[in-house]
């Protein structure tokens, strides 16, 4: 296996061995993805002010001219997006992820299991039908009180894209693996599926320039530009104890006061005794220790869940490894997080387990093999990690590892730390 250095944070100083077994082979649907790139008028648009996504009666009339169905199969990818049950990409269709984050998501809040969706009858010659929503009366899933949104393109999306070769060699010489089009950017924003952003905003995606309006799902969106600074437990747990010990060294002020007190002749008041806590009901703060979490990998239905003091509280959807490049099914620990890692390619290696000749160091970026962020296990070369190609999750193998789109590996990474237990069964 071939280590490569990867972009870690300052204060975990961590160094690891990404193994090739887990980058996709750059998917050739992915590749052609990139290569149909949109195009951009990079020219900022005149006194366009509004960066940030705003519910407008626009957006909410648009939605309600969408069939019924769609509209409500899209609510409840949302909700259940916002409440970190993935239901993969959004796409205003009922089933598949959205079936199974919705199960979790009940099961997590002692709701009564659903019967499964039974599958919608296909007429032909007519558009394809959704799996009919069951009975959920009983989650508030108007909570969700705008379920899409007006999004004005940002300057900063329009950056975040560039050419981007087909060809690896090519794609090695980049110093950074960017969106393809500004479309690919929006619809990893806002976890939507390509083809329902296009449905969501006929003939306005080929030539996306910044303050444009565009009509988005509403949740909470990923900031590829964010990525570096997302709150890690570990960094957390490191300030919280700096804090700490700083406080220990500083020198309590009734000191002074007793001296005095005692230099007079007078005796100080005798302090209170506090009532003692038991060790095992003191009140903890900061972050959950290693301990306290854990996640679990199911092969069986493609959903990673993970549990904070036994308690499910998030899943999402996954890719694991295939017949030829099997993730290991076993329980193992978290050795430590890279947010925007490299990815050595080699094609060899991928395809047959045996090292090649030829290798390329490929940049990190949203489009990198391995996503943005690197989740290692104490496997060599084995991780948790995210994706260039959303569309490949739960319906392509990983060499290995376990993907996630790079919305919800952005989630997870705040979720974990060094020394959680990762169960793959």
């Amino acid at each position: 296996m071939y280590p490569t250095v990867l972009r870690l944070p300052p204060l975990l100083a961590l160094t690891f061995s990404l193994s090739l077994l887990c980058g996709p082979s750059l998917p050739a649907a992915a590749a052609d993805k990139k290569t149909a790139k949109a195009k951009v008028e990079t020219k900022p648009a005149a006194d366009k002010k509004t960066a940030k996504p705003a519910a407008t009666a626009e957006a909410e009339k648009a939605a309600s001219a969408m069939p019924a169905d769609r509209e409500a199969a899209t609510r409840l990818q949302v909700f259940l997006d916002r409440a970190n049950f993935g239901p993969g990409k959004i796409d205003g269709r009922y089933g598949g992820f959205s079936e199974k984050a919705l199960g979790l998501y009940r099961e997590a809040h002692g709701l009564p299991p659903l019967p499964a969706a039974p599958a919608p009858a296909k007429v032909e010659g007519q558009p394809e039908k959704t799996t009919p929503l069951p009975d959920l009366a009983d989650m508030d899933l108007a909570s969700v009180k705008a379920v899409f949104i007006d999004y004005v393109v940002t300057e900063a999306d329009v950056k975040a894209t560039g050419e981007l070769p087909k060809e690896v060699p090519e794609m090695a010489k980049l110093k950074w693996l960017p969106y393809a089009s500004v479309a690919e950017a929006v619809a990893e924003k806002f976890h939507v599926d390509i083809d329902y952003l296009k449905e969501l905003n006929p003939g306005k995606l080929d030539a996306l320039k910044a303050g444009d309006t565009l009509r988005v799902p509403n949740v909470q969106p990923f900031e590829i530009s964010g990525v570096k600074a997302l709150p890690l437990l570990d960094q957390l747990a490191e300030k919280d104890a700096a804090n700490e010990k700083e406080k220990g060294k500083q020198k309590p002020k009734a000191e002074a006061g007793k001296k005095s007190s005692e230099a007079k002749g007078k005796v100080a008041d005798k302090p209170k005794k506090q009532p003692e806590i038991a060790k095992d009901k003191a009140p903890k703060t900061g972050p959950l220790t290693a301990d306290q979490i854990a996640i679990k990998v199911d092969t069986k239905d493609n959903m990673l869940r993970v549990f904070e003091n036994e308690k499910l509280v998030a899943a999402y959807p996954v890719t694991i490894g295939s017949a030829q490049t099997v993730s290991p099914l076993g329980e193992w620990k978290v050795k430590g997080i890279a947010r925007l890692p490299d990815f050595r390619y080699d094609l060899s290696f991928l395809k047959t387990g045996e090292r090649g000749d030829k290798t390329y160091l490929l940049a990190p970026g949203p489009n990198d093999p391995v996503g943005v962020i690197w989740v290692a296990l104490n496997k060599p070369g084995i991780g948790l990690h995210g994706t260039s190609d959303p569309d490949s999750i739960g319906r392509s193998a990983s060499h290995g590892c376990v993907r996630l789109a790079n919305w919800d590996i952005a989630r997870l990474a705040t979720r974990v730390r060094a020394g959680v237990v990762v169960s793959i069964h």
